[in-house]
Parts: C-alpha cells; sequence; structure tokens
C-alpha cells in the first residue's frame, strides 16, 4: 500500500510542479496537502452534540449486506477491476481528495466565494443593480459573495458536514463495515487505510451534504459543483477505499442532513438582509441617539449600503438578548478630541505610511475576488486542522464551531454598525489604499471575524493560541494602515469579536467531544 501511494504522490507532485513552471503566478502559497492516517478515530464521535440533527438517529441508514455475501463479492470484484490501473488524471484525483472531503470541500466553497465576490457594477440610469438569484448567470450574478453572505455559506457548509458526519459515525460503529482492502488482501488501495468503519463512506456524505448547501449558495455552479461530486466519489473506488454500497449509503445520508440544515437557512431572515427601506429609519434612529454626522457612500453614483438589515439575521451560539448585550458603546463623536487624534492618526499614516504597513494592509485586505475575512479564517483553521491529522469528523467540529461564530461576529458587526450609522474616515478627507466599503465604519468587520476566529481556534488549538492571537491583532491593525477604518473601530471590535467567540468555545467544550 505505501508504495502504491507514494506513486500516486510522486506522480501528482511531478505535475503540479510542471504546472508552476508554465505559470505567471511564481509563488507557492502553502505546501501540498496530501492524505494521512488520522491521529485518533474518534470512535465516540457519534455521541457528540450536532446542531441541528435532534439525534443521529433523525437520518437513516439501512443496514449494509454481509461481507460474505455474493451481492458485496460482486462489489469487490467491481472495486479491485476500477482500482487496478489508473490514468494521470485519475492518480491525480486521488491524491487531490485524499487530502481530505471537509478540507476539499471547504476549500471549493472559499474559491467559489471569491469568484464572486465582486460587488455590481452601476448601469446607464446610474443605479445598481440587484442580484437575482432566480436568474443567477444574469448581469450582476448571483450571489455578490462580500464578507457577511460569504460567512453564513460557510456556516451552513461546515454546519451540515459536522451533523452529517456525527450521523456517519454513529451508522459506522453500529454496522461495523471494514474496508474493503480488510476483507480481500487483492484490492489495490492507493491511500492509508484506518481500523475506521467503511459504510457509510465520510467522503461521500461530505460530498453530498456540501453539494446540497453550495447549490443554494452558488446556483449558478451545479453543473461545476456535480462533477466535482462525481470526481470525488470516483475517486473513492480508484483509490480501492469504498465499494458502491459504501458510498451510495454515504450520499443518501449527507443528502438527509444537509436538507434540514438548509431547512434552517430558509427561515434565518437572510432574505431581508438587503432591506434598503429600513435605513431611513436606522439613520433617524442613530441621530435620535446623538450621532452628529452620519455615514455617506462615498461612491459616485451613490450605492445603497451593503445588507443593511443583516444585524438582524439569526445567529448560532446565542440568543438575539444576548447579540444586544454584545453590542459595544458608541464611537468618539466627529469633533470630540479622541475622534480628532484618531483622525490625525490616520493623516500621519497616510503621509508616511511605512513599506511594512502597507504589506500588513495589503496581506489582510481581503477584497473584492478574495476568499474575503471569514473565508481567509477558514483557510487558516482547514490548515491548522490538516497539520494536526484531525479525523474528518474532528475536523468538520473545528470549521463548524469557526464557521458559526464568524456568522455570529457579522451578524453584531452589521448589527452594530446600521445601529450607530457612523462615518468613515474618507468623510474627513482620509484616502484608503485598500478599497472603499459601502457601510458604517463602526466597528471594524476586520476586527470581529478575526478576535472571534482567534479565540475559537486558540481553545481548539491551546498551544497556538499565540500565533493566532498575534494574526488576529494584525488583521485588525491593518484596517488602521490601510486607512480604512478608525482605531476606535478596530480596537473595540476586536473586542467584541473575542466576546462573541467565547459562546463558540462554550458550546465546544459542552459538545462531548473531549476538547
Amino acid at each position: 500500500m505505501k508504495s502504491i501511494y507514494k506513486f500516486l504522490l510522486v506522480s501528482f507532485v511531478a505535475a503540479t510542479s510542471s504546472a508552476l513552471l508554465t505559470s505567471c503566478d511564481k509563488t507557492i502559497e502553502e505546501p501540498l496537502r496530501v492524505g494521512y492516517t488520522p491521529a485518533t478515530l474518534d470512535d465516540k464521535a457519534g455521541t457528540w452534540k450536532p446542531y441541528i440533527l435532534s439525534t443521529p438517529t433523525a437520518v437513516t441508514v439501512a443496514a449494509p449486506v454481509a461481507t460474505t455475501s455474493s451481492a458485496y463479492a460482486a462489489e469487490l470484484s467491481s472495486l479491485k477491476a476500477k482500482s487496478a490501473e489508473l490514468t494521470r488524471a485519475q492518480q491525480e484525483a486521488v491524491v487531490y481528495w485524499g487530502a481530505g472531503a471537509v478540507y476539499r470541500w471547504n476549500e471549493i466553497a472559499r474559491e467559489l466565494a471569491a469568484k464572486y465576490n465582486l460587488p455590481p457594477a452601476s448601469n446607464a440610469a446610474g443605479t445598481y443593480p440587484v442580484p437575482d438569484p432566480a436568474n443567477p448567470n444574469a448581469d450582476p450574478r448571483f450571489p455578490f459573495a462580500n464578507p457577511p453572505y460569504t460567512a453564513r455559506a460557510l456556516a451552513y457548509l461546515s454546519v451540515a458536514q459536522y451533523d452529517a458526519l456525527v450521523a456517519t459515525w454513529h451508522y459506522k460503529y453500529l454496522y461495523k463495515r471494514v474496508a474493503p482492502s480488510k476483507v480481500d488482501a487483492g484490492i489495490r488501495v492507493a491511500l492509508p487505510v484506518s481500523s475506521l468503519p467503511s459504510y457509510p463512506s465520510e467522503d461521500a456524505v461530505v460530498a453530498a451534504a456540501s453539494a446540497v448547501v453550495l447549490k443554494a449558495m452558488f446556483p449558478g455552479e451545479v453543473a461545476f459543483i456535480d462533477a466535482k461530486v462525481a470526481e470525488h466519489a470516483a475517486s473513492r473506488q480508484w483509490a480501492g477505499m469504498n465499494v458502491e454500497s459504501d458510498l451510495t449509503a454515504g450520499s443518501s445520508l449527507g443528502t438527509q442532513v444537509a436538507a434540514l440544515v438548509m431547512g434552517r437557512a430558509r427561515t434565518d431572515g437572510m432574505s431581508a438582509a438587503n432591506n434598503q427601506s429600513l435605513t431611513a429609519g436606522m439613520i433617524e434612529a442613530a441621530q435620535g441617539r446623538g450621532q452628529t454626522q452620519i455615514w455617506l457612500s462615498q461612491e459616485s453614483p451613490i450605492r445603497p449600503p451593503m445588507l443593511p438589515n443583516y444585524g438582524a439575521v439569526s445567529t448560532w451560539n446565542f440568543d438575539r438578548a444576548t447579540l444586544v448585550k454584545l453590542r459595544p458603546g458608541p464611537a468618539p463623536l466627529p469633533g470630540t478630541a479622541q475622534f480628532d487624534k484618531e483622525l490625525d492618526e490616520l493623516k500621519t499614516i497616510q503621509k508616511t505610511q511605512t513599506r511594512e504597513q502597507a504589506r500588513i494592509a495589503n496581506f489582510w485586505a481581503d477584497g473584492a475576488g478574495s476568499y474575503t475575512p471569514p473565508g481567509h479564517w477558514h483557510r487558516i483553521a482547514a490548515n491548522a486542522a490538516h497539520e494536526a491529522r484531525y479525523s474528518e469528523v474532528r475536523m468538520a467540529r473545528t470549521l463548524a464551531l469557526l464557521g458559526t461564530t464568524l456568522q455570529d461576529a457579522g451578524v453584531c458587526c452589521w448589527e452594530t454598525k446600521f445601529y450607530y450609522y457612523t462615518p468613515r474616515p474618507q468623510q474627513f478627507g482620509v484616502k484608503t489604499s485598500v478599497g472603499l466599503p459601502n457601510f458604517p465604519s463602526y466597528t471594524s468587520g476586520h476586527s470581529t471575524f478575526s478576535g472571534a476566529a482567534a479565540t475559537v481556534l486558540s481553545y481548539i488549538f491551546p498551544e497556538r493560541s499565540q500565533e493566532f492571537m498575534d494574526k488576529a491583532t494584525e488583521a485588525s491593525v491593518s484596517r488602521i494602515y490601510g486607512l480604512i477604518h478608525f482605531r476606535s473601530d478596530c480596537e473595540t471590535g476586536l473586542i467584541c469579536g473575542k466576546n462573541i467567540g467565547s459562546y463558540a468555545v462554550n458550546r465546544g467544550k459542552a459538545d462531548g467531544s473531549g476538547l
């Protein structure tokens, strides 16, 4: 087994290296991610607390046929034929998907977010058309995967994967069907084989659950997603890892769970997040609380604010009353000594910005065409979990805790932004170098997302806590260096994010995972 896996890995690395040599991009952002034997199989994960499922048995999986049956023997024969000789493309698919189902589908989701993270352009009438989910490929394409949208998409993706895998682990250890290569030593395997039961297939579960969520979030990508699901399933047979019934059962389970998860999505308030009719009342209320100068779009033509009612979307780890308690006090008002001090700081940076400040501002910009800040933190978390050799279910738990806290952070931050309606530095003569966000300034979204993410990841990976907190601090201050936020926006946002993250940590401590 080891020699075959090494052969496929060497082939994949060679192909990847060749592609890099012919690419215009000569940078390598991170190491090649490949398969591994998990540090622990988490055999009790079927008892962990899910988010949406009441119990793992809320979804059903039929008992498999015996491995001594003629039906199973026929499946083994088919698997043996499919895994015997592989083309170069099949070898590369085996190594690619062998890095992990949760890992790869999170990566695919982030790439889709980057592809769709493009704000609509104005038309000849001087207005900005709204993307239409019923016609997603029209101009402008649906969705505009801005940070709040991406945070929500990744949260639902990760919750669907996690809940589905909790149920998967329950049925795996209920039925205890061993891997095909443990039944027939003649099966040619191309990935590490552990003692984890093979039925239902965890890869098929994750692929099916991910497909349901991503098709809903990115309806113009159905054909692309279906092709990825098919390739993922085929790779498990090319690698000699799963017979057809393992995959069929997994696909059914993942689809069932994702349908329940998306039931929540349809009623979470997102459909009203862009309700522009509410902004007049929000402005009046902010002025009634003492806001002397409100945020105004600095674009021409004036662009309506991004998702002004996103703050009303349902949270995951706490209720509405807690959200109100988490909202910070107001920012310094224009004309006060503190406001003038913070404005002077930005004007000084504008005149004397260092190369290091510019590097930090650009690294964390996460603007149009990027993963967005939530996607940036998902990549950090997925890589950390991969490096820790997490099982699929523990990888999914990591990203679900992160994903839900990032959506909670976005909801809380947007509620605060439109509660106070504070002006941005650009309204006082400061020129930004990293784009012009189309929503109020206080608090900083980057800071809130980063504080929440670092808090959750520090709990999951305590030995790396300082690293994550340093990243969060740098992400926060990057918005000052990018001249996009006042210091109070960033410092308060970072504190708020850490408070928001603590609720996901409390959930994690009580979910039965032993962490």
